[in-house]
């Protein structure tokens, strides 16, 4: 018997790219109708599950676009001094979740013997900022693909199941928004998921969400120098390059500081904030069309095991961190 995605593929092949097109276009329009984040990432899952892989080759570049544009616009809806008290009060947070997962990690692969190389990544994805980290990270422990494929697919679950449980489960728990956006910014791996996550919750949470995990995403700065240092005895101008801090990270704090400044009327803060969140759900719904059946298939034995564990344990930690520093 036929599957019904097998039914839907050859429905698709019937009209070639113009059924694939179709498909994409009725994937993303009830999340771009609702503007809700989880919803563009179901779409995007659900349209790459059922053509059996991911229809769009660039939807890597073009998530990543649409996310630091959406970031660099919500700084523009931002107040800097605001900016620098919410980073300020997390610091202390971040820094020790970032100390802890590393520890936690080492200790945990080197108790039940994970591979070394992809708990390696794993652990430093869920210390700092899931799929940037292990790229970054993944030369210095000459991880080969199957590896970094490995790591970034738990990572990618892992984002999923944090974007549609986190926000029920901080209304269960009675999280104000100030509360939920420190914890999505160390509780999440990646950036896009971060915002997501806080999004669905609120605007607030959005704000304080994206802040903090800046904070945390520029752990990678010491991190690179250090594993350079120590793996490949680098010095020097090139490891400052490759540690340097993202563009769009300036961008950020550039855009928040102009919207001190200068008294931007509420007409056009409204317009910035639709098309932040218009961006960030299309930035989610690129992220869903990488879950393809090559991703979940990368996820057995010790390793994913060893991803859902260290991130459920780091939970927790996330949450007293928070709780004591908001």
């Amino acid at each position: 018997m036929v599957n019904s995605g097998s039914k839907v593929r050859s429905l698709l092949a019937l009209d070639g790219g113009a059924g694939v097109l179709a498909l994409m276009v009725l994937a993303v329009l009830p999340a771009l109708w609702l503007q809700h984040p989880a919803v563009g990432l179901a779409g995007g899952a659900a349209c790459a599950l059922l053509l059996g892989r991911n229809p769009l080759p660039s939807s890597t570049k073009l998530a990543k676009m649409s996310l630091q544009t959406a970031i660099v616009l919500l700084g523009l809806t931002m107040n800097a001094a605001a900016l620098l008290s919410l980073s300020q009060s997390f610091s202390g947070a971040v820094t020790a979740y970032v100390l802890a997962a590393i520890g936690i990690g080492w200790l945990v692969a080197k108790v039940f013997r994970v591979d070394v190389v992809t708990a390696s990544l794993l652990t430093l994805g869920t210390a700092i900022c899931g799929g940037t980290a292990i790229a970054a990270c993944a030369p210095f422990f000459k991880a080969d693909a199957a590896r970094i494929g490995l790591a970034l697919g738990a990572v990618f679950l892992l984002n999923m199941v944090a974007l549609f449980a986190f926000p029920p489960l901080a209304t269960w728990l009675g999280m104000s928004q100030l509360e939920f956006g420190g914890f999505a910014a160390l509780a999440v791996h990646d950036t896009s998921s971060v915002v997501a996550t806080a999004a669905v919750y609120g605007e607030e949470a959005a704000e304080v969400a994206t802040t903090v995990k800046l904070g945390r995403t520029l752990w990678l700065v010491p991190v690179v120098v250090v594993l350079g240092m120590w793996k490949n005895g680098e010095r020097g101008r090139a490891l400052l390059q490759r540690a340097r801090v993202p563009l769009f990270v300036v961008a950020f704090i550039a855009a928040a500081v102009i919207a001190t400044l200068f008294s931007l009327p509420a007409e056009l803060l409204s317009v910035l904030k639709m098309v932040s969140k218009i961006l960030l759900v299309l930035a989610l719904y690129f992220v869903g069309l990488e879950l393809t059946r090559a991703t979940l298939a990368r996820l057995g034995g010790k390793e994913g095991v060893f991803a859902l564990g260290l991130w459920l344990l780091m939970l927790p930690v996330a949450y007293v961190l928070v709780m004591l520093a908001a």
